[in-house]
């Protein structure tokens, strides 16, 4: 990899262009070599490792399956970017430098980076022409991808600090030190201080001492270790000291980290009723970006299973030979459904062993409807459930664990109507059966009936209101669109804390979220709804306020809810937060320095 591959870019049977790839020294950029001039496009020409989100061998795309036939299987890989970023499929000239590429990006993608070594990736990817300079305006574009927000006079200085040879650009040495201010943190400076015998560096005495203080390892060998880990200056590093920046890099690496690593595992109790969790869901899982113009690929489903999303979405559309995914009526690009279920069952349960419901937005006829579930079925095998797990009346929805490894579908399900002017068309399959006097039925014929015997305990239906004195079957869940559960919050809260302790609901975007923004999940979490679907495809402060949400209990994408939200006679109101019956909120202050 260090060494460079010469490689075919391809994209359609008439586009193929040669590049070549290399590993920078950094042992984190990844150099692809091209004719573009531009500067949009010099951007793209390298990336960073800590931007791949996985790599595949052989013809797994979508656009190398389709090329299949044409192209050797073994040569070809397809490296796929987090974010918006396209994937990039590859044919290299041998199959051992495919496998050399696939399994050296994977490996480099597990060794943990240094918090300079990550800045030295995103200043690679700064650096807009390529020269190995940094300008005030490049250094500024590294600023937001880093997301550091500093005032134009503090960085404007730390620019002019570090250009020495004062030529207007950072260079060498000058970027290094400039790395170094960047990160400098004078809390961590006074900390050094505090406990250095010299005020230059740290002894293992010293350190041991610092340890020691804060209830850590404070063992000789443990110091040397994070000497030897931590500490960049070789003089400093074969002499066991520890620099400031050797300390500064200790003190932010994940050892420090504030989360309670016990709970990068599944600590939480997993045997209760699907309705007691908060379950991690997206919209529109298939689009990469707008809701107009955008891609629409089956990349985006395998980047929401990867971050341990539990609920996907299908919006499925007649096609010329089987059904289609793409947001209908605009210029989305559209996805055979075949492909996305292909992809949903290999990556369903690499992250999380928990259901994955596959929610389906059904916009077929019954003909296609029918070849859905068909493909479901052929597809998904045994991970798909098409029957309740025992002959029980339904009190109260399974578990995760019980639902270990399956893959649940959510659709609407045919209901049997009196075939008279007075049928009541939105009485369930329960109550239908409950009426003591034959008559004649009939089905709702828009429906498949191969399609909707595959739904079991995920069954939608349209939420009319809350009625406290009617026990609905908890396999009946509805959908919210964000302004209709706001206004429900704000009316009925304590009626909807009440009714999430039973029912599933799932909460959508506004539809003139065009440009597939999200609303905060904070107000639809107050309210105990379990499925808060947000554009995963948008980097946003709401998504990472999700990514928090279930980054506890190993990520698995459920996270128990408070006791006082799983109750059917409930007090608590979401609009009232400060306190009140069953729930004591502790207020926590964090002081950023």
């Amino acid at each position: 990899m260090l060494q460079g591959s010469s490689m075919m870019k391809v994209r359609s049977p008439r586009w193929k262009r040669k590049r070549m790839l290399k590993l920078l020294n950094d042992g984190v950029t990844v150099w692809c070599e091209s004719n573009k001039a531009t500067n949009k496009a010099k951007t793209q020409q390298s990336f960073s490792v800590m931007e791949v989100e996985c790599v595949w061998d052989g013809c797994k795309s979508e656009t190398l399956r389709n090329l299949a036939t044409s192209l050797p299987e073994e040569q070809c890989l397809t490296i796929l970017f987090k974010g918006g970023r396209k994937s990039l499929d590859l044919q290299c000239d041998t199959k051992e430098e495919a496998q050399h590429w696939v399994s050296g990006i994977r490996t480099l993608q597990l060794i943990p980076l240094t918090t300079l070594t990550w800045i030295y990736g995103y200043l690679k990817q700064a650096d807009m022409n390529k020269d190995g300079k940094m300008s005030y305006k490049e250094v500024q574009i590294l600023f937001k991808m880093i997301n550091i927000d500093l005032n134009d006079e503090y960085a404007a200085n730390l620019f002019k600090k570090c250009d020495k040879s004062e030529d207007g650009r950072l260079e060498h040495e000058e970027i290094e030190l400039f790395c170094r201010e960047l990160l400098r943190r004078p809390e961590l400076d006074a900390v050094f201080q505090q406990y250095s015998a010299n005020g230059c560096v740290l002894s293992t005495m010293d350190l041991r001492e610092f340890l020691k203080d804060q209830g850590e390892d404070h063992t000789l060998v443990h110091a040397q270790s994070l000497i030897l880990n931590y500490e960049l200056n070789e003089w400093a590093q074969k002499n066991q000291f520890m620099t400031p920046n050797g300390f500064t890099m200790y003190m932010l690496s994940k050892e420090n980290d504030v989360y309670n690593p016990e709970h990068n595992r599944v600590y939480q109790d997993m045997s209760r009723p699907l309705s007691h969790y908060f379950i991690s869901s997206s919209h529109n899982t298939y689009l990469t970006k707008d809701q107009l113009i955008s891609e629409s690929s089956t990349h985006a489903y395998i980047r929401a299973l990867r971050q341990g999303c539990r609920c996907v979405e299908l919006d499925c559309w007649d096609g010329e030979k089987e059904p289609v995914i793409y947001h209908g009526h605009t210029l989305t690009s559209k996805v055979p459904f075949s492909e996305v279920v292909k992809v949903i069952a290999e990556y369903a349960f690499r992250t999380s062993p928990y259901p994955l419901i596959l929610s389906l937005e059904n916009h077929c006829c019954v003909e296609q409807q029918t070849m859905m579930a068909q493909l479901l079925q052929s597809i998904l095998g045994d991970k798909l459930l098409t029957k309740p797990l025992n002959d029980k009346p339904l009190q109260w929805l399974p578990s995760p664990e019980d639902l270990k490894g399956k893959i649940l579908i959510k659709a609407k399900k045919i209901k049997l109507k009196q075939d008279s002017s007075s049928s009541d068309s939105s009485s369930s399959d329960d109550e239908s059966k409950a009426e003591s006097k034959p008559k004649a039925w009939k089905k709702d014929c828009k429906l498949s009936q191969e399609l909707s015997d595959l739904v079991v305990y995920t069954r939608s239906v349209a939420f009319k209101l809350f009625d406290p004195s009617a026990k609905k079957p908890p396999n009946e869940m509805s959908s919210f669109s964000e302004s209709d559960a706001l206004k429900l919050i704000k009316e009925s809260g304590k009626l909807f804390v009440r009714h999430n302790s039973m029912q599933l609901s799932r909460i959508y975007p506004s539809g003139q979220r065009v440009q597939s923004s999200n609303y905060n999940p904070q107000d639809m979490w107050n309210a105990g709804c379990q499925m808060v679907a947000l554009n995963f495809q948008t980097q946003c402060n709401e998504m990472d306020l999700n990514r928090g949400r279930f980054l506890p209990n190993g990520r698995c994408g459920y996270v128990l809810k408070p006791s006082f939200m799983c109750q059917p006679d409930s007090e608590f109101n979401p609009e009232n937060t400060g306190g009140g019956p069953g729930h004591n909120p502790v207020l926590l202050t964090i002081k950023v320095s």
